[in-house]
């Protein structure tokens, strides 16, 4: 099923060049870009450990209702009425955001700079794939809860969780700096 997604490798990421010799007040955009980071990050290794010990047969429905009740993702899905809810729509919102406003900015730096930014739009497609899959499954699975729907919508899960923390460690690593450094607000 996720053979025609291009998964991310390291060794083919371009590299941003180093800045030195920051003040604290320019390493204040990574830091928040890295804060709004955390939350995504929160909210899916909060789901990967439902995840696993659902698939181990420790957790009741009662108990997965009780553990998700604040997480973001399944309160928006209740307030909203699709399991992506706003998670997805802020995810998008905040890739849009990226795209359109601050790695154009980043690319009119140099050609490193182009290079990384092409790198990180390729991602987030690669990311919106995912979570579209995923939400298809989720559908799915909640409509036919199966052993084969639940394996697929775990599979999904687990590619869009190692997808995602590796995009934002390697996003956080390549720009955040270079917010501040170049004063190119998040």
């Amino acid at each position: 099923m996720l053979l025609d997604i291009a998964f991310l490798d390291d060794a083919t990421r371009p590299r941003a060049p180093k800045l030195e010799n920051l003040t604290p007040q320019q390493k204040r955009p990574g830091q928040h870009l890295r804060m709004i980071h955390n939350h995504l990050r929160q909210n899916v290794t909060a789901l990967a450990e439902l995840v696993d010990k659902i698939a181990e047969g420790k957790m009741t429905p009662e108990q997965v209702e009780a553990e998700t009740e604040n997480l973001t993702m399944i309160s928006n899905y209740r307030q909203f009425g699709n399991l992506c809810g706003q998670h997805c729509q802020i995810v998008h919102t905040h890739h849009s955001i990226e795209d359109a406003h601050i790695f154009p900015h980043l690319a009119e730096k140099g050609e490193a700079w182009k290079k990384v930014t092409d790198r990180l739009i390729a991602e987030h497609e690669i990311v919106h794939e995912l979570l579209v899959r995923l939400v298809g499954a989720l559908n799915t699975l909640v409509k036919e809860p199966t052993a084969e729907n639940f394996a697929n919508a775990r599979e999904l899960n687990d590619a869009l969780a190692r997808v995602l923390l590796s995009h934002l460690g390697y996003e956080e690593d390549e720009i955040g700096d270079a917010l501040g450094y170049f004063e190119i607000g998040v």
